[in-house]
């Protein structure tokens, strides 16, 4: 399928702005809820502390980030390059009452300087979506890598939700600076009697 221009992507969330206004609705989950509770089920399990510096890449409405406040986590940083997300997931921390939540309008392939000393990283679906650009899809993946090891501390943690890639692409798109702890459950799908992945999640650690 063809990747939304970043025009499309921000009246996707112009029409959820209007929708959560209107109704209170935050609108898409991507990868739906167990993704979101899958992530949080690792970082307990680590027992990763409540105050690491938490940076959600593409946040779209801020779901994810309201779901690791509402666990205890404190030190929570979402970006996204549409404005009109970020003002969504404003609306959506306010009515959750989640004030200690920072948001941010950042393009993740030129992160401003102050944008660093992360120690988890967390992606669900941009990373696809950047992969998907037609226009030089491959120098943007390798940027985002370089992105990542400029934000993400050495031995912090990055969480990566894919629909697009398989695990073994994956190993291969992030084998410089970082290293596989881990590959998450997903659920599986059968089609033609092949039983597959449709979504792989993986972690990885910086080295």
């Amino acid at each position: 399928f063809l990747p939304h221009p970043i025009s499309s992507w921000d009246a996707a969330y112009e029409r959820e702005l209007q929708t959560f206004q209107d109704i209170g609705d935050a609108g898409e989950i991507w990868f739906g809820e167990e993704s979101m509770f899958r992530i949080i089920r690792w970082l307990e399990k680590q027992k990763v502390p409540l105050d690491s510096s938490v940076l959600d890449i593409g946040t779209g409405n801020g779901v994810l980030l309201i779901e690791l406040a509402k666990s205890g986590y404190v030190n929570l940083t979402g970006i996204d390059y549409s404005p009109s997300a970020i003002q969504l997931s404003e609306k959506v921390r306010e009515k959750e009452g989640m004030s200690n939540i920072k948001l941010k309008v950042e393009d993740f392939l030129a992160p401003s300087a102050e944008l660093s000393g992360f120690e988890i990283c967390i992606d669900k679906g941009t990373f696809d979506a950047i992969s998907l650009n037609p226009d030089n899809a491959v120098g943007k993946r390798k940027q985002y890598v370089r992105s990542l090891c400029s934000v993400l501390n050495p031995e912090g943690f990055f969480l990566i939700t894919s629909c697009n890639w398989t695990k073994e692409e994956l190993l291969n798109e992030f084998r410089e600076g970082f290293e596989i702890l881990e590959e998450l459950p997903t659920p599986k799908f059968c089609f033609g009697g092949r039983i597959g992945n449709s979504v792989t999640a993986l972690v990885f650690q910086r080295k």
